[in-house]
């Protein structure tokens, strides 16, 4: 039994090896080579043009979170280059709340859910993450707030929307009691300073950004002056990030009970649209 037992012995030493935490990725490089990636700065990535759906100008969830930014900016002031994290989430999650609010009432007949600061444990790594946007069964987003550093903001997000899917592929398996089926699999991540929003999709054959595209939204006090420049660019920023968003949920919401291949078809389709 020298064979099976040294095989078990082995089995048993991978399960046990002590998994990574999130926040000890720092290069960037080191991420992308894990995903065959030559480069060592974000527009190495391959770009994709995110879903984006069309919000009026008078949409109630949008106008109720310019409210609560515009509160949030005269009780804190101006987001400066040194604001801390704490401060850019304040903003960070005003706008996902209201744009999940604006998912639900698209797609009223699944759940959605925003968990801050859950723990994922993938296979390799394992942290919690800022936000996570998941529905009964599946997480479709996971959100990383930075202060500064976007290129380690984009490798943490990188692993964690990879433990991300290796959660659902869990999930999946543990209920369809398929070991071997079609695995394609699709998440997006976000990697946002609250002023900075880039977009991730982040699927079983490869990785796309927005990395040479980000949505900027400046947060500063002379925009609590009505019908000012500033008022008008807040408005006009805040609402083309929550497009993205919502595009991005509706979509992967949409193709949660999906098969593999349809979500294949999905993704490949969004690659072409350059």
């Amino acid at each position: 039994g020298g064979p099976a037992i040294k095989l078990a012995k082995e089995i048993k030493a991978l399960k046990e090896k002590p998994k990574r935490a999130f926040s000890s990725y720092r290069s960037l490089s080191e991420v992308l080579a894990k995903y065959d990636i030559d480069g060592n700065g974000i527009g190495t990535i391959r770009q994709f043009p995110p879903a984006t759906y069309k919000l009026d100008d008078g949409d109630e969830e949008l106008v109720q979170c310019i409210k609560e930014i515009k509160r949030r900016l005269g009780n804190m002031g101006t987001l400066l280059a040194d604001s801390n994290e704490a401060m850019r989430c304040e903003y960070i999650s005003t706008i996902l709340h209201a744009s999940l609010y604006i998912v639900k009432r698209i797609i009223s007949d699944k759940e959605l859910t925003l968990v801050p600061q859950l723990e994922v444990v993938g296979e390799e790594s394992t942290g919690r993450v800022d936000y996570a946007i998941k529905t009964l069964e599946e997480l479709i987003c996971i959100t990383e707030g930075k202060l500064h550093q976007v290129t380690m903001g984009f490798a943490q997000n990188l692993v964690q929307c990879e433990s991300a899917l290796q959660v659902n592929k869990k999930n999946r398996k543990r209920k369809s009691g398929d070991a071997f089926g079609e695995d394609f699999d699709y998440i997006y991540g976000i990697v946002t300073t609250a002023s900075d929003w880039y977009f991730i999709l982040f699927a079983s054959d490869g990785i796309s950004s927005t990395s040479k595209d980000p949505i900027n939204i400046r947060f500063t006090e002379s925009a609590l002056k009505e019908g000012s420049e500033e008022e008008k660019d807040l408005r006009k920023n805040v609402k083309q990030v929550m497009e993205v968003i919502v595009g991005l949920l509706k979509d992967r919401l949409e193709c949660v009970d999906e098969e593999p291949d349809r979500k294949r078809v999905r993704v490949e389709g969004y690659r072409s649209k350059k």
